[in-house]
């Protein structure tokens, strides 16, 4: 894990940057890191933004003790990761064990609060492991289902065409990073999950 170390020294400042306490933690991989409107486009949930580039779900897991100490009440927290683990070779029933191991260490920290699953995105680069992406965000979704403080988030339909493939207008050139249009339909997924949740909840200025 010592090759994700700078990325983590950044995260672990980013609270700091912050002038309110967050309610909303973002924690994954590159797809958070790189969201640049992140703070603006989440601000009435006061967000922090602690994904760090490259992580896997079992990266999440290892260094989720060190991160969250900066974070004391979130009101919920977002993941986004496991696209990283199937890109490495992982199988999807690994991914699923990271992601019961990450949200024992949610419920250890911060108790019930609720906790968004983003779907693993299909992507240009990794369609070759679309069968698996597939897999494990079916695993993940059963598990979900069993707690009523989990929620999945699924993005994968809107980032298909009629064909089921990928829509390249949602990607970077590389293919895997999202473009400013994919991030347009993560922020509406997103909020229209957290607010579906949270129906009651107070926007703040």
């Amino acid at each position: 894990m010592v090759w994700y170390e700078e990325e983590v020294q950044r995260v672990e400042k980013e609270r700091s940057t912050l002038n309110y306490e967050p309610d909303t933690i973002f924690y994954g991989s590159s797809s958070f890191t790189l969201w640049t409107g992140l703070y603006e486009d989440f601000a009435e949930l006061k967000p922090v933004n602690l994904g760090f580039g490259g992580s896997t779900l079992a990266a999440c897991v290892w260094f989720f003790e060190r991160i969250m100490t900066t974070v004391t009440a979130p009101a919920r927290i977002v993941i986004y990761a496991g696209d990283n683990d199937l890109g490495d070779g992982r199988h999807p029933t690994e991914v699923l064990l990271f992601y019961r191991q990450l949200i024992a260490l949610v419920r250890g920290r911060f108790g019930d609060i609720p906790c968004f699953f983003v779907s693993i995105k299909p992507s240009l680069q990794r369609w070759d492991i679309i069968t698996s992406i597939r897999a494990a965000n079916e695993l993940i979704r059963e598990e979900i289902e069993k707690d009523p403080n989990q929620h999945y988030v699924d993005i994968f339909p809107l980032m298909v065409n009629y064909q089921g493939y990928p829509r390249k207008s949602l990607f970077e050139a590389d293919g895997l990073h999202l473009s400013a249009d994919g991030y347009a339909i993560w922020k509406k997924v997103i909020s229209e999950n957290i607010y579906a949740v949270n129906g009651a909840l107070q926007k703040t200025s």
